[in-house]
């Protein structure tokens, strides 16, 4: 027991997503006292699940890659890594009612879509990409990039396509450090690539998370909505939620950053030293199907055409063992990146589905309707930033208020993926300095 004299500041987290999880196990295992406080009843933010035939599967689709390596490590911290296992997987793209493997050089040869020198240019974009160095990408823009590399035509044909189903009409001013990142996020996997699960799911890593805390003396407090975030008279900042009022010695904030500008007020604001409060965010809408049988062999279809309701089929079952999914059902993701005032995000679900299951049977002629168990729709407005150039500045930065208020948040996980992995390195590097 710590004496009053000695006793570690008392933290104080908003938000309980992998971030949020991240740092309140490491401040608890050094023995600050922790509040952790989420507005819904889950945890894991977008690693969130819903329950289907007495089994829990992810809202939205989920996977590790063995260079994820903080991700990894906290797990093994947990005891989950004999629980990981891992498999082989492919990615694919549609194009005018045909599916094209592309993950050999052999495969972009043979990708009818493009001419042939076409072909060739965008095969050494890729080889370029995993080894020119990134200085300066922030400052350019992912298709003046890729232009240069590829050439106007493939760059419309191929790579324009998918930029804009991330990213709409806002995909102009993406900079290219975004898209280089990610031609290095699976680099030296020599073997090919592989993706990794683990057994009963991710609940399965947030019901850890859970019983670690507790055992830590972390105080949950779920189903908690953050009001505002304030400053004293004093300067000290406290959080008043629907539940009422909360104070700690230090406040670490991990909701999404458009929520967390909603709830600061002025005064906040002022104090934080923060470059840019208007940082937007893409949003996305997740179909799930469960199947009956195999849809593709592809753990990723890329489907960008404006044809396509959607961007992209993730077929997971080609990852996931059976046990986990259940005897004879395949799980499917149709996914679509949308901005929250697009008015497809808020389109009727019935519609969604109807209209989407359409479309993928033209993609899969032979899929029948009788095929689907059941289907889902789920929605998150606040995934991943609107990258715009210059965005290392633009970067909220860990201190807020030093010594009071720490951030941890997905604004600041640039120019690292978006994922969980990414959202562990943040958390870890906000910690560092708190």
């Amino acid at each position: 027991m710590h004496s009053e004299q000695n006793r570690l500041p008392h933290v104080l987290i908003l938000g309980a997503g992998i971030s949020g999880l991240v740092c309140a196990l490491r401040l608890a295992e050094k023995g600050h006292p922790v509040t952790l406080v989420e507005g819904s009843d889950q945890l894991g933010g977008l690693g969130t699940f819903f329950q289907h035939d007495d089994r829990m599967f992810e809202k939205f689709y989920h996977c590790m890659l063995p260079s994820d390596g903080p991700l990894l490590g906290v797990l093994d911290s947990l005891g989950l890594t004999p629980e990981i296992y891992w498999r082989p997987s492919s990615f694919a793209y549609a194009s005018e009612g045909k599916v094209y493997p592309l993950n050999t050089p052999v495969d972009l040869l043979r990708f009818a879509p493009l001419p042939f020198v076409d072909r060739i240019r965008v095969g050494i974009t890729g080889a370029w990409g995993r080894v020119c160095s990134d200085k300066g990408l922030d400052e350019m823009t992912t298709a003046q990039w890729l232009q240069g590399l590829s050439g106007k035509r493939a760059f419309s044909t191929f790579w324009q396509p998918m930029l804009e189903a991330k990213f709409g009409d806002r995909f102009q001013d993406v900079p290219a450090l975004w898209f280089w990142t990610r031609f290095n996020r699976e680099k030296g996997e020599s073997k090919g690539e592989v993706k990794g699960y683990i057994r009963g799911g991710y609940k399965r890593i947030t019901d850890v998370f859970a019983t670690r805390l507790r055992e830590l003396g972390v105080t949950l407090r779920m189903n908690e909505k953050i009001e505002k975030i304030d400053l004293d008279a004093g300067g000290n900042p406290f959080v008043q939620t629907d539940a009422g009022e909360l104070r700690a010695d230090q406040l670490l904030i991990t909701l999404p950053w458009p929520t967390l500008t909603k709830v600061a007020t002025d005064a906040f604001k002022e104090k934080a030293h923060v470059p840019d409060w208007g940082i937007d965010f893409q949003g996305v809408i997740n179909h799930v199907l469960f199947l009956k049988r195999p849809l593709t062999k592809h753990y990723w279809l890329a489907t960008p055409a404006a044809e396509h309701p959607f961007d992209g089929v993730v077929e997971t079952s080609t990852l996931t063992d059976e046990a986990d999914r259940g005897q004879g059902r395949h799980v499917v993701y149709l996914t679509k990146y949308v901005h929250r005032t697009d008015a497809r995000f808020t389109q009727p679900e019935a519609e969604i589905k109807s209209t989407w299951f359409a479309a993928l049977q033209k993609i899969f002629p032979d899929l029948k309707a009788d095929e689907l168990e059941a289907d889902y729709v789920f929605r998150a407005p606040f995934v991943e930033p609107v990258y715009t150039r210059g965005f290392m500045k633009k970067r909220p930065p860990e201190r807020l208020i030093p010594g009071k208020v720490s951030l941890a948040t997905t604004a600041q996980v640039y120019p690292v993926v978006t994922s969980w992995n990414g959202s562990v390195i943040q958390a870890e590097k906000t910690l560092a300095v708190m």
